[in-house]
């Protein structure tokens, strides 16, 4: 394999017809066309990391669909996710709080338990004060947040986020043990999983209500449980990759060398293997091949629910959000799984495509999945929301070279922090030990620059970006949650030793 992150440059290619279009998309004013507020098809997927065809990723990710979409509208290739963890980066993301702001950081607690923030207005729930109909499908909050008896996020509940038909004994035994960390191929049909019924659902809303006059405008969230593990899927989306070691990522024998103990504390015992279990087990191929089958079948699922728009007759005043709620790793820094400030983790499939904005767009810009909220507040024409964190990204719509004076920044844990500006990252350690990048010249993240005198003062214009506000963990926070405090380390409750073996690793 070559021993560069994969740079496969792909082209967006676009008729005579989408070009001369180009002055009316860059001149609508949203809705102005039909006399509405456009509507918003919001479209999440579940531990997506960059092996997205236009994110170049993965020279071989087949993503046809969401690259289409990413053609009609504004591809952020640089954006990133303001935790590597499904419940503080959904919680983010839907309230524009940065996880140090919030204190929410592990799976539990769902922010509505936090006293302080019981009453805070929900992206689902602004638009309903906006005279918005709201609907949603499978998995937006985390887990069943958003759709307990007494939640009010949404107006109108289609299916929970299932894995769907599983087969009778699990088909990898990983030593956490896990119910739901499996992957790979047995014989069941497309429409048995529960990302098919979840699509499913909304198509039938769109080619239904949905497509009918209305003096309301929608708001449909559809949220996609995959490639979250486990990863299984039909034959016919493993065929699309090989089997053989061409699929597998660039890794770096001993990578972690160079990186502090502490980077090891982030994910120290989880459910997800080390990639030493992938190998003494010969497991690298199946689990690469199997999260890319998945992912080429969640975009056979978004083509569905675009064509389904399509047909609507809704398209021409409908915008299309597609996100991630985070990344995963696949073997590189020596893991599988998220929790990690590395860009594995952290980088994620950003698209906005609809009226007012013009095809073939891409932002090399650093942007945060906290700048949806305001960034569609503003796109239609919204009332404004008091205390949002995240920053309009309607400038970069506007014109993609538009600067941002602002970095990405992504948060694990109480006071850990990844400032990822549009060529650097820095990592800053709760005990103060630092990682720095130079992504451009090391796009795999094998060399950390940090004690490197040369690099001094970039690094200190990454740190004015730390937060100031580092709240500890709110009450009722477990799963996946690590202090430091006095010197102490605590993972989910334990004290953890600073020579205790790393587990799965040395012990």
């Amino acid at each position: 394999m070559n021993n560069l992150r994969y740079t496969t440059n792909r082209l967006f290619i676009f008729s005579g017809v989408l070009w001369s279009l180009l002055p009316f998309f860059e001149t609508a004013v949203l809705g102005q066309n039909l006399g509405q507020k456009p509507n918003v098809l919001l479209i999440a997927i579940d531990d997506q990391n960059d092996w997205i065809g236009c994110l170049d990723g993965h020279p071989m990710a087949q993503t046809p669909n969401i690259d289409a979409l990413a053609a009609r509208g504004i591809l952020f290739s640089n954006a990133h996710c303001q935790s590597p963890l499904c419940n503080p980066s959904r919680t983010s993301l839907l309230f524009s709080r940065r996880p140090s702001s919030t204190g929410i950081y592990g799976l539990a607690p769902w922010i509505r338990k936090v006293p302080e923030f019981k009453d805070l207005v929900s992206l689902p729930q602004h638009f309903e004060q906006n005279d918005y109909r709201t609907f949603s499908t499978g998995k937006i909050f985390h887990g069943g947040y958003g759709r307990q008896k007494g939640d009010s996020e949404f107006q109108t509940l289609g299916p929970a986020a299932s894995v769907g038909v599983r087969p009778k004994n699990p088909l990898v035994i990983t030593p956490g043990g896990h119910k739901l960390v499996d992957w790979g191929c047995f014989p069941h049909q497309d429409q048995e999983k529960g990302d098919w019924k979840v699509a499913q659902w909304a198509i039938d809303k769109l080619q239904g209500e949905l497509s009918q006059k209305n003096d309301h405008p929608f708001f449909l969230s559809v949220g996609f449980f995959l490639p979250h593990v486990p990863c299984y899927a039909t034959q016919k989306w493993f065929d699309l990759y090989p089997d053989d070691r061409s699929i597998l990522p660039p890794t770096l024998a001993d990578d972690r060398s160079d990186t502090p103990r502490f980077s090891w504390n982030l994910h120290w015992k989880l459910p997800e293997p080390r990639l030493k279990f992938l190998i003494e087990n010969e497991q690298e191929i199946n689990a690469v091949r199997s999260y890319l089958a998945c992912t080429s079948f969640v975009d056979s699922q978004v083509g569905r629910l675009v064509d389904a728009l399509q047909k609507s007759g809704k398209m021409d005043n409908t915008l299309v959000v597609l996100w991630s709620d985070h990344g995963y790793h696949l073997g590189e820094k020596e893991i599988t799984g998220k929790n990690t400030l590395w860009e594995e983790s952290t980088h994620v499939p950003l698209i906005f495509a609809g009226p007012g904005i013009g095809p073939g767009k891409r932002c090399a810009q650093p942007v945060e999945l906290l700048d949806i909220y305001p960034t569609l507040i503003e796109m239609c024409q919204l009332t404004a929301a008091t205390g949002l964190e995240g920053h309009s990204l309607m400038p970069q719509i506007k014109n993609p070279e538009s600067p941002r004076a602002f970095p990405a920044i992504t948060t694990h844990n109480h006071d850990n922090h990844s400032i990822r500006s549009q060529r650097y990252r820095l990592i800053r350690y709760a005990d103060g030990s630092e990682e720095f990048y130079d992504l451009k010249t090391d796009p795999n993240e094998w060399s950390n620059l940090a004690s490197s005198s040369e690099f001094a003062k970039l690094m200190d214009q990454h740190r004015k970006f730390i937060p100031d506000n580092n709240r500890m963990p709110a009450p009722g926070s477990r799963s996946r949650i690590l202090t430091y405090q006095e010197g102490v380390l605590t993972w989910e409750g334990n004290t953890i030793g600073l020579s205790d073996p790393i587990p799965e690793l040395e012990d």
